[in-house]
């Protein structure tokens, strides 16, 4: 059973504005982008969280190979070590 979802009803302007745009204006920036409506509509909610919120911390992207070299010896040092009693395959 799917679970539920928050979700928002978004009315477009009649013309683009500081407070607002039209749906057309979204369609091309969709198309430009190469992504749907809905990615183009969180994406400026994010950039303006950025903008706005002084807490706000995006998500910087894929990790740099320096960071993941860091996070591989991480967990290295805290893995389970000795021999593997069992081992079963999913698929």
């Amino acid at each position: 059973m799917p679970t539920a979802v928050d979700s928002l009803l978004l009315k477009f302007r009649s013309k683009d504005g500081r407070f607002g745009v039209t749906r057309d204006t979204v369609k091309a920036l969709a198309s430009q982008l190469d992504t749907t409506e809905t990615q183009v509509v969180h994406l400026a909610l994010s950039k303006l969280a950025e903008e706005m919120l002084p807490a706000y911390e995006a998500d910087d992207g894929p990790l740099t190979a320096h960071q993941l070299s860091n996070v591989r010896t991480l967990a290295k040092a805290r893995m389970p070590k000795g021999k593997v009693l069992a081992k079963q395959r999913l698929f």
